[in-house]
């Protein structure tokens, strides 16, 4: 028997008195990820941190150009945050400007896209659900490269990433054509 309203979820947490079980990340943490572009990953929480339940990053893209091409996920919904400067996001239909305080909400199988053409660093909060090990994802973006096709579209389909091209991956689209683009048009 359930006391909770239907619209609740199942009860995870079976015990009758809470538990000391919070953790406290402080904002002087030094970057999970630093990639080789200087892009920095916080790893907030974690599939294993939350037992599988979300996935929470603070990234800091800087001002170079670049993103990633049109993709969807068909385990997870992604969610971005805007804490500062500005990410040029794809929503499957159109391509617009997300500022400070805007929120992008991206369900399972939504093609979506983002990237940094504004010459500016920009900060987002990445919010996965449930949590997948994106972590791996992130950190090995720089090896595909040294990676053959086959190996490149195997590694997008072990982390739930699935673009049109599955061989080029988030590099099958140029951004900086994009950012050229922006100086005949602004969406903001």
């Amino acid at each position: 028997m359930s006391f909770l309203s239907d619209d609740y979820p199942e009860i995870i947490y079976p015990g009758d008195e809470g538990e000391v079980s919070a953790t406290l990340r402080r904002a002087d943490t030094p970057p999970d990820y630093t990639a080789p572009n200087g892009n920095t990953f916080h790893y907030l929480s974690t599939r294993l941190t939350t037992d599988g339940l979300f996935g929470l990053y603070q990234n800091r893209m800087g001002p170079a150009v670049g993103g990633t091409s049109p993709h969807f996920h068909k385990t997870m919904s992604e969610a971005f945050y805007v804490l500062s400067g500005e990410i040029h996001v794809f929503d499957g239909e159109r391509w617009f400007d997300a500022t400070r305080g805007d929120y992008i909400y991206i369900p399972p199988g939504g093609v979506h896209s983002f990237g940094n053409i504004s010459g500016e660093p920009a900060e987002f909060l990445m919010l996965f659900a449930p949590g997948g090990a994106r972590e791996g994802y992130f950190e090995g973006l720089e090896h595909l490269a040294g990676m053959t096709d086959e190996q490149r579209a195997d590694f997008f389909l072990r982390h739930d990433s699935f673009f049109a091209d599955m061989t080029k991956g988030p590099a099958a689209d140029s951004w900086e054509d994009r950012a050229a683009l922006r100086k005949s048009f602004k969406t903001r």
